[in-house]
């Protein structure tokens, strides 16, 4: 099996794109990141479906090997309306910023440098375990 390059070269250019959008800080260049990913993951799906063939309608007298597998084209089904429903869901998050910020931008927290800028040592995650025996691992004494 060999891939077409136009759609390998299309594919890279739409992740890196998509991957470039997704650092910003603005809502709508995540939501056309989101897009361009998903995209791009279409493309790689169709891309590792093979050859075009037939239909995968059964026929007497045509070899398996002629038939196109309809795998590929399920997942891309569903990706298409997986990511139709990201989409609606963030546009409402834009939306909503938007009627109450009137800002597309997600500002930097501070709260949340402070926890992360923390020390990850927990007393009481970390602390020492003491092995104490019970009456269970005690040989039972009869």
């Amino acid at each position: 099996m060999s891939a077409n390059i136009t759609l390998l070269a299309l594919m890279a250019v739409l992740y890196a794109a998509g991957i470039y959008l997704l650092l910003e800080r603005s809502l709508t260049r995540v939501l056309l990141a989101l897009v361009l990913l998903t995209n791009a993951t279409n493309i790689l799906i169709l891309a590792t479906g093979g050859f075009a063939g037939l239909a995968p309608l059964v026929s007497k007298g045509t070899p398996a090997q002629d038939y196109n597998d309809p795998l590929p084209q399920a997942f891309i089904l569903t990706s298409i309306v997986i990511s139709f429903a990201v989409t609606a869901f963030l546009l409402g998050i834009i939306y909503r910023t938007w009627v109450i910020r009137r800002r597309d931008e997600i500002e930097r927290d501070t709260e949340d440098a402070a926890v992360a800028a923390k020390e990850s040592w927990d007393e009481e995650e970390d602390a020492e375990i003491i092995h104490e025996g019970t009456e269970f691992t005690k040989e039972h004494e009869g």
